[in-house]
Parts: structure tokens; sequence; C-alpha cells
């Protein structure tokens, strides 16, 4: 990691732009996390690859802030051989952390596709046996349960196995609950769980937007904050102002209670990120 760390270890999550004004419009979002002295930054990928090539473009660039910055990398669609040359090429290029994850079914992919390693802690073993301790290793931890968990007590159980199996930190889906995050980590604990869990942090900036996700990702938004964000109707400077609001007494919450740090989902936005850090760190 960066020798200029923030001390609260904060952490920054970009998507590779698909055009070129994202790519030229994620640069200045770069430059002003990268003032903010982040622990590091990572960049997302589709399943099964399908944005493999602009995920290493986007982490080249990235890194070109100097500081350290993770691929994510999902086993969902991937043989062991596609894997083992993606690992390799990371090495080559001076890669060394990554986001490991499961990853989602591609659309259209029947069971046979899903490939040689069907779970992150599958994956995460395969790192260490092809690589030893070269990538630091990040996974994803759920406080409110993997939408596809049966039970809470399953999902921890599988979260557990995902860090015994060489992982060095964990990243939470986002939340805005932190009863729901201690609660996890108590349990995770409890489990044998000793490394970092760091909360996954996501701005309010627009409401269909994070309905959509949180649907689709199992979040949950509490229905006061529904019920608030519904009554600004299309008003954004309203629906920022009482997001950010929110989430900063939710990150200071957190800090207060001990988290390690904080994982910004960004949305390739700063702005949203800065104001927050502003008022929990100002």
């Amino acid at each position: 990691m960066s020798t200029q760390e923030h001390p609260l270890g904060i952490s920054f999550e970009f998507f590779p732009p698909s055009t070129d004004a994202g790519r030229e419009k994620l640069v200045g979002v770069r430059d002003a996390l990268a003032s903010r002295a982040p622990r590091f930054f990572s960049v997302t990928y589709g399943a099964g690859g399908s944005t493999q090539d602009r995920t290493l473009n986007t982490v080249r660039m990235v890194r070109e802030s100097g500081f350290t910055t993770a691929p994510h990398l999902s086993c969902i669609g991937s043989d062991k051989g596609a894997l083992r040359e993606l690992l390799a090429r990371y090495r080559e290029e001076g890669i060394d952390s990554l986001v490991a994850l499961r990853g989602d079914m591609p659309s259209g992919m029947g069971g046979g596709g899903i490939g040689q390693l069907r779970y992150a802690n599958e994956l995460v073993e395969f790192i260490r046996e092809e690589t030893g301790d070269h990538f630091e290793i990040a996974v994803a931890a759920y406080p409110e349960s993997h939408p596809q968990a049966a039970n809470l007590e399953q999902d921890l159980a599988n979260f557990a196995r995902k860090m015994k199996a060489g992982a060095d930190i964990a990243i939470t889906q986002y939340f805005f609950s932190a009863e729901s995050y201690f609660h996890f980590v108590e349990r995770a604990r409890a489990l044998g769980v000793e490394a970092p869990i760091v909360p996954g942090i996501m701005p309010i900036t627009n409401y269909t937007k994070l309905a959509r996700f949180s649907d689709a990702c199992g979040a949950e938004i509490p229905r006061w904050i529904r019920k608030q964000l519904e009554s600004y109707g299309d008003d954004s400077e309203a629906i920022g102002a009482f997001g950010e609001e929110v989430v900063s007494r939710l990150c200071q919450r957190l800090l207060d209670g001990g988290a390690p740090g904080l994982h910004f989902y960004t949305l390739n936005q700063a702005t949203p990120c800065l104001r927050i850090l502003d008022n929990i760190t100002g």
C-alpha cells in the first residue's frame, strides 16, 4: 500500500468508463480523491471478465496517481487457466492487491458455464496456491446477508470460510444501519475472523438509482430514509443535502464504534465523497 495513507484508512471504488468522456472525467475524479491520500483505489469488472481489458486499462490510469490500485477479480465464468494467465499479467504490471469475488452469472449463461471455481473462498485459495503472498486480497462481506444466502448463519459461515482461505481484509456491501455492521463484526469475530472488516459506504445522490441498486444487491434502505427521499421528488439538491447528512452521520457512528476505515462506492463521482469526508474529519 502507499506510504502516504490516510489516517482513517479510506479507500475508493471506481468502475471502468465506457466512453472517452467518461475516462477523461475519471482522471479528474481520481486526482480529487487522491488528494485525500487513500489507502487504495479499486476497480470493478463485469461477470465472466466481460470488461477485463477495460478494467486493466482503468487500473493503469488510476495507478498514475501513485496509490495502490486493486482490480476486482471474479471466478464465475472463468477457468483456472484464464485466471492463472490474468494473475500472471497483473504481477507483470506490478499490481499487488486484488478484490476477489465470486461474481454474478452472466446473462444467458447456463449452469455448465459457471467455471471451475464456484465460490469466492475457492478463488482465494487458488490465488494463494498460484501466487503465495504476492497479493493483498480483499473479499466481500454482507452485514445484512448476501441476497442469495439461505440465512444469516449460513452467510456468516461462508464469510469466515473466505477469510480463512487467505483473505487479508474484507469490504462490506453498503448499508445504512450501523447496528447491522457492528452485529456482523461481532458475529464474525466469534467465528475466529480477526482481519479488518471495512464498511462500504454509498453516498446518496439519486434516489431512483439507489433504490434500483439496493433492490438488486439486497441492501436495506430504512423506511424513514425512503420516505424522506421520496418526498423530495426530482429535487436533486435536496436529495443530495439530505443524503450527505445521513451518510456523514453513519460514517461518524461507524468510526466512533471502532470501524477500521471507510470504503466509498464512488460511482465515479468525487464531490459527494469529499463532502462526507470533510464532515467527519473537519
